[in-house]
């Protein structure tokens, strides 16, 4: 077990929880360095902030979005809305009007046929790719030897920053991530003001599909789990 590094506390480390008592009533009968009693102060003062009447009303509309996306069927329960649905249908219950996509250029028809999709459902969208601007790599730093297609190529940065601060400006209500690389996806999300949603993650492998490394890790992917010395 993990200590944590500012004291003598186990760490915490759901991912290895074989009891999940937080998703039940008995929480006090959790593993040792289960949150739900180890940050039990953190969890309470947590709570305080659901008090805004904003964040109240996002936290209670995603649960109820949560349970709509099953039905029970006499066979048992069965899944009937795929994220893009669910994300529409998320933002018809916030009253939203205008929804951002920020989207990575590689992906430009799929942002376009998740705009036409938003529009016909009645929302107005605002949509601004990753490299907006036109602004050289080597502005930031990036040798020529570092750009994908090499020293004799223009090759523009991808700008999460501005894409964040073009959406803030045209005061969208939501906001919808499409495949934007790891890392400028952090920087948008750092700097972006609506609430903002990941409808896809990329993944240049599995067809953008992230969690596809996780199933084959073991027989096909096996250097995923190998460990680095």
């Amino acid at each position: 077990m993990v200590q944590n590094k500012d004291n003598k506390n186990p760490a915490t480390e759901c991912a290895k929880c074989t009891m999940k008592t937080c998703a039940s009533e008995h929480w006090e009968k959790g593993n040792t360095n289960c949150p739900s009693i180890t940050k039990r102060d953190i969890i309470e003062t947590s709570l305080r902030k659901y008090e805004d009447p904003k964040i109240y009303e996002f936290a209670r509309q995603a649960s109820i979005q949560e349970a709509e996306c099953y039905m029970k069927l006499p066979s048992g329960m069965t899944m009937v809305h795929p994220r893009v649905e669910e994300t529409y249908l998320f933002a018809k219950k916030m009253g939203y009007k205008t929804l951002g996509i920020a989207f990575c250029l590689g992906l430009m028809n799929e942002a376009k046929t998740l705009t036409q999709i938003l529009e016909n459902k009645g929302f107005e969208i605002v949509s601004v790719c990753c490299k907006c601007g036109s602004i050289p790599k080597e502005q930031i730093g990036v040798k020529p030897e570092q750009k994908i297609g090499g020293a004799q190529r223009w090759e523009s940065m991808c700008n999460p920053i501005a894409q964040a601060e073009i959406l803030n400006s045209e005061n969208t209500d939501f906001n919808i991530l499409v495949g934007l690389c790891v890392g400028h996806d952090a920087l948008l999300l750092k700097y972006v003001n609506a609430l903002t949603t990941v409808l896809v993650a990329k993944d240049r492998v599995f067809g953008h599909n992230p969690v596809a490394g996780l199933y084959v890790g073991g027989p096909y992917y096996r250097r995923l789990l190998s460990k680095e010395l």
